[in-house]
């Protein structure tokens, strides 16, 4: 009998060639070859045409089943490498995959998200199911750029998509911008989660006052990590290096300074509540910034009138008396403050180090997020030991043979399709510029991976057989670099999960580079 767990197609095949059952007299043409001896070559002949012309059939019903999958990379490992992969793994044939310059995955989602919010890494599950498919690889330690040209990978791949972020920011490009004592905030970030390039930062917080310039979310995380009290700080995964720094701060206040007003500024209504409600501290905001505010909210957008909203309740109206209570017993204090922008960091006496900041005042021109902030000429200058520049992110170019926009930090694009390079494609930050959520992400990398599906679907990918890793491994191998596979770093994962344990925590992430190679042992 014929397996019943054969494909249709196969079913018919065995059922046109089957041997006749005893006693019958199979019709071939409707004629009766069986029955005379001489025609037995002829049925042999026949029999194989017909074996012959099912392949066929069956070569038409999968019209790609002799041809190589397609084979496409993905550079960047962070959530919109992941997602651009996770889309392009929909076509049933394709491979993909993803390579990173760190030897760990995931990157923002672990070097990015505040520690005290673990719900929005449970994304990092999700990636992990991509990265354990059968059609998909993971390759850590790898830096395109200087281990491998895109100009070699675009030779190896039938498609090439560049995820790799924004991880540079923003300058101030002020005066005393290079004084100790002033950092990014992506590198300060970069510290207290981790990421190697940033263990060694070390900031200095000793001093009263710090003062953070921008008001997106990222400026909000910063704040609320210098004031948590660290005892709530314990029990997730920030490293044990920068919780110890944390402990012996000092700081008791932290200005959060933007270049408009209320009505502009980027962080989200969950951020702002959590700094309202953080334990041990009291906000500060200046009704005045609020006056007439309340009439010009009507006509916002629900998400912009919320947000204003709670803004003005907080600056203008009297809390409750338990509000009123945890107030009084709060021992650090934060503020907005609004129509300021940098304009020179001083230094102590010594010179040696960040003293204050001189800011420049400013007014709108125009209304609602179009506002420009434009100075009066008037400046006030305020005292402070740390200053954190959270003025934005950056993308920066990967190859001289990638087109790069250094005005808008991005490569030029339609829909993720690089401009004049067929086959090259851009998702993420380095797409559409560093704003949006992870979810904004999430949409963006899936309509990149929907275009190139469409490409290559419309015969517009490069045909033939591609090598792939096979090609690239070579390469690599050659030049000294050893990459991590996704396995590899499940190592990792466990390891850090383990020296976690102990204290409570999700995990104790590793820092070092050559020590992860170690465990790995090489």
């Amino acid at each position: 009998m014929a397996p019943r767990c054969w494909p249709w197609w196969h079913w018919s095949a065995w059922r046109r060639t089957r041997p006749p059952p005893v006693g019958s007299t199979p019709t071939f043409g409707g004629s009766d070859e069986v029955g005379d001896l001489a025609n037995a070559k002829a049925l042999r002949i026949k029999r194989r045409r017909v074996q012959m012309g099912v392949k066929l059939e069956k070569l038409q019903l999968l019209p790609d089943a002799h041809e190589q999958p397609p084979q496409i990379c993905v550079v960047g490992s962070g959530p919109a490498g992941f997602y651009t992969a996770q889309h392009l793994l929909k076509h049933p044939r394709a491979h993909v995959d993803i390579y990173e310059k760190q030897l760990v995955p995931f990157g923002l989602v672990r070097f990015g998200v505040a520690p005290d919010h673990p719900e929005v890494k449970n994304v990092i599950n999700t990636f992990t199911q991509t990265a354990r498919s059968d059609r998909c690889a993971f390759h850590g330690n790898v830096v395109v750029g200087r281990d491998v040209a895109v100009s070699e990978l675009q030779a190896a791949y039938h498609a090439v998509v560049l995820s790799y972020g924004a991880e540079d920011h923003q300058g101030l490009e002020i005066p005393g911008e290079e004084l100790p004592g002033v950092f990014s905030a992506r590198a300060f970030v970069g510290w207290y989660n981790g990421l190697p390039e940033d263990r060694e930062l070390a900031p200095d917080l000793s001093c009263d006052t710090a003062v953070i310039l921008g008001q997106g979310n990222v400026a909000l995380d910063v704040a609320r990590i210098l004031l948590t009290p660290p005892e709530h700080l314990e029990k997730t995964d920030i490293t044990e290096a920068a919780l110890g720094v944390l402990r012996q701060s000092r700081v008791k206040t932290v200005w959060i300074v933007g270049r408009r007003g209320p009505l502009q500024v980027a962080f989200t209504i969950k951020e702002l509540r959590e700094m309202i409600q953080l334990p041990g501290t009291r906000p500060m905001l200046d009704p005045a910034d609020f006056l007439g505010l309340q009439d010009r909210i009507k006509e916002a957008p629900r998400q912009r009138k919320r947000l204003t909203e709670l803004l003005l309740w907080t600056a203008t109206e009297e809390p409750g008396v338990e509000e009123a209570a945890r107030r009084v017993l709060a021992s650090r204090t934060w503020g907005l403050r609004f129509f300021r922008s940098p304009q020179q960091v001083l230094a102590s006496p010594d010179g040696r180090r960040v003293a204050g900041i001189r800011l420049a005042v400013t007014r709108l021109e125009g209304v609602g997020e179009a506002a420009r902030a434009v100075p009066t000429g008037d400046a006030e200058d305020l005292p402070c030991g740390l200053v954190l520049s959270s003025v934005g992110y950056k993308s920066r170019p990967i190859d001289p043979s990638v087109p790069f926009d250094p005005k808008r930090g991005v490569i030029p694009n339609t829909e993720g399709r690089v401009v004049d390079v067929p086959g090259l494609y851009c998702s993420g930050w380095v797409k559409r510029g560093p704003t949006g959520v992870i979810a904004t992400t999430m949409t963006d990398s899936f309509l990149t991976g929907q275009m190139l599906l469409q490409d290559l679907k419309a015969g517009l990918l490069p045909s033939g057989p591609r090598p792939g890793y096979a090609a690239i491994e070579a390469l690599l191998s050659s030049r000294g670099v050893r990459p991590v596979s996704f396995a590899d770093w499940e190592k990792l994962d466990a390891e850090e999960v383990s020296r976690g344990k102990g204290a409570g925590k999700p995990r104790e992430k590793l820092l070092d580079p050559q020590e992860m190679l170690r465990l790995l042992g090489r």
